[in-house]
C-alpha cells in the first residue's frame, strides 16, 4: 500500500501564503510496457489528487500514464482559519489513500 509524506506548516499567521508539498509512493505503471513473454503490463496508475481545507476543495489535478512515479505536489494557499488539510488520491484498481494535517493560525 502507498505511503504519502505531507508537508503543511504548523502554524501561519492570518493572510500568509503557505506552501503545501505532498509525495505519495506509487509505482504508475502505465499500461505500455510490455512482460518479456511480450504480455502488456495492465495500467495502475494514479489519476487524481485533491486538497481540502476545512472541508473545502482548494486543489485538484488528474494524473495521466506520462506522470512519473511517487508523485510529488507543491502548491500555495492563504492561512485563512485554524483546521485540517485532507488529501486524497484515487487511481485505477480502486486504489485510494488519503492523508490529513492540521494547521493552526494566529
Amino acid at each position: 500500500m502507498a505511503a504519502a509524506l505531507i508537508n503543511v506548516p504548523a502554524k501561519a499567521r492570518r493572510g500568509d501564503v503557505i506552501e503545501i508539498r505532498t509525495l505519495t509512493s506509487h509505482i504508475m505503471e502505465t499500461g505500455f510496457r510490455r512482460t518479456a513473454a511480450g504480455d502488456l503490463v495492465p495500467r495502475d496508475i494514479i489519476t487524481s489528487f485533491t486538497c481540502r481545507y476545512n472541508g473545502t476543495e482548494i486543489f485538484r489535478a488528474d494524473f495521466y500514464p506520462a506522470i512519473a512515479a511517487n508523485p510529488y505536489l507543491s502548491f500555495f494557499t492563504v492561512a485563512k482559519e485554524s483546521g485540517r488539510f485532507d488529501f486524497e488520491w484515487i487511481g485505477d484498481n480502486g486504489y485510494s489513500s488519503t492523508a490529513s494535517a492540521s494547521i493552526t493560525v494566529e
